[in-house]
């Protein structure tokens, strides 16, 4: 940040956080993956309905298997030692897609305050070869068919250097003040 701002530990890690799409060999600690797992649990939800399911896959079979529910977009999970599918049903909140999307970018950010690395992948409306990326992921891992698969988030040590993003990058013509 600029020495005239003075940035907060949150601002910190959003200007850190970059998408990782390369990991070490390094399996995640038990203690990590709990830390995980309680920021997931942490994000808000519309009118505390919680219809958010959380995945959390390290079996590198099936994460590798993972790689292949749609057309392109997954090889961050090549090299992740740790999957999380978001998903959600969709008759217990009607704002579902907004849930999960918050609990995803909650995880993307515990993620990076650990120093970890992660990126999104896209799964809803998302295919390959007429299948449906949700379909696929919900065969795959036997999830219940009342939920909706909204993203994955591969996680893992980080394998990639990226800077943090530059203050004067931002787009600030983006900002209305009224």
């Amino acid at each position: 940040m600029t020495e005239t701002t003075n940035a907060t530990a949150m601002l910190e890690v959003l200007q850190k956080r970059r998408s990782i799409r390369k990991f070490t060999d390094r399996s995640l600690t038990e203690c990590e993956i709990e830390q995980l797992s309680l920021a997931v649990l942490f994000a808000p939800t519309s009118r505390d309905l919680q219809p958010c399911e959380f995945y959390f896959v390290s079996d590198k079979a099936k994460i590798r298997e993972l790689t292949k529910v749609k057309g392109g977009g997954t090889t961050p999970l090549a090299t992740a030692p740790l999957a999380v599918v978001i998903a959600a049903d969709p008759e217990k909140c009607d704002v579902w897609i907004e849930d999960a999307a918050i609990a995803s970018y909650t995880l993307l950010l515990e993620a990076e305050a650990m120093d970890l690395g992660a990126t999104w992948v896209q799964i809803r409306k998302r295919g390959v070869d007429n299948t449906d990326a949700e379909d696929n992921v919900k065969k795959l891992l036997n999830l219940p068919e009342n939920l909706r698969v909204l993203s994955i988030v591969a996680i893992g040590e980080k394998n990639e250097d990226k800077a943090p993003r530059a203050v004067e990058t931002l787009y600030r013509e983006k900002i209305h003040r009224l």
